[in-house]
């Protein structure tokens, strides 16, 4: 089995998330702004990661095209967001962009929020949005909870998150997929 880790990132949680997949399953681990350098056809199992933002997991459809190259590799994606993995809306953004049918394996991973590598127009939606959060009469405790935390930077990843994903890797060499 010949696995790679691509990743997206924009404020380093998914990056570091990539590393420590990369670390754990021994494989390379390239930016998506470097992935020209490698040769995918290299690899039987793609491992991408990116972030969400709205709801939706950036860069995706980049994933989506080397699928259609081929169909005969192993994907696995991974989504890190702001929220942590109980929180009800996750599952549902999840499947939004990766069905339950799909052939690619996704995860969602909790990563945080540093609004010293953001722009200023998402630190501004942020503050409006967790303000919004926290004071409005219909906000359910989690909403107010997530409102608190999205105020400020924060960090709750956890290298515990990405078992499942190396579980899954090793699985499909176990397999005999790769």
């Amino acid at each position: 089995m010949k696995a790679v880790v691509i990743y997206n990132s924009k404020t380093g949680f998914t990056k570091q998330y990539a590393q420590w997949i990369s670390a754990e399953v021994k494989c390379d681990c390239v930016s998506l702004e470097g992935v020209e350098r490698i040769s995918l056809k290299d690899y039987d199992t793609v491992v991408f990661g990116s972030w969400f933002h709205a709801g939706r997991i950036q860069k995706l459809s980049w994933l989506f095209e080397q699928l259609k190259k081929d169909m005969s590799k192993n994907y696995i994606v991974f989504a890190v967001g702001a929220s942590p993995s109980d929180y009800p809306e996750v599952k549902t953004a999840m499947e939004r962009n990766i069905p339950k049918n799909s052939v690619i394996k996704s995860f969602y991973l909790p990563g945080g929020l540093n609004y010293d590598k953001l722009g200023i127009t998402a630190r501004i939606m942020l503050k409006i949005y967790s303000t919004m959060l926290k004071r409005s009469k219909d906000s359910t405790p989690e909403q107010i909870k997530a409102g608190e935390m999205m105020s400020k930077s924060y960090d709750i990843s956890d290298r515990k998150y990405i078992i499942p994903i190396v579980r899954c890797i090793f699985s499909f060499n176990s397999d005999n997929r790769a």
